[in-house]
């Protein structure tokens, strides 16, 4: 068990920062993004959950843009081409399933 505020801060890119918490089988990122920064288009085998805790976060995925507003959930399929653009100072909650070996930095 551990409080939020310890587990050290990591840069994703420039503008984003996150908290990682890793399982063996999932991993949860909890996600601040500056107002104003892209994330550029991407994908990877991994099934993702976003729930926007604050902030407009606009976001296309597979095509279709949708602006997540504080209360959204979205769920994104593995392998599925996805950006976002932060309209607002943004907190996000990501789930990944399985586990982001990638983000153990």
């Amino acid at each position: 068990m551990q409080q939020l505020k310890d587990i050290p801060l990591k840069q994703l890119v420039p503008g984003i920062m996150t908290r990682l918490v890793h399982g063996d089988k999932s991993t949860v990122s909890f996600v601040e993004i500056e107002r104003g920064i892209k994330m550029p288009a991407h994908q990877h085998m991994h099934e993702q959950v976003t729930y926007i805790l604050e902030g407009d976060l606009e976001m296309e995925i597979g095509g279709v843009v949708y602006t997540l507003t504080a209360g959204t959930v979205h769920v994104i399929p593995p392998n599925t081409l996805h950006s976002a653009n932060a309209l607002t100072d943004c907190r996000v909650i990501d789930f990944f399933s399985p586990s982001r070996d990638d983000y153990r930095f």
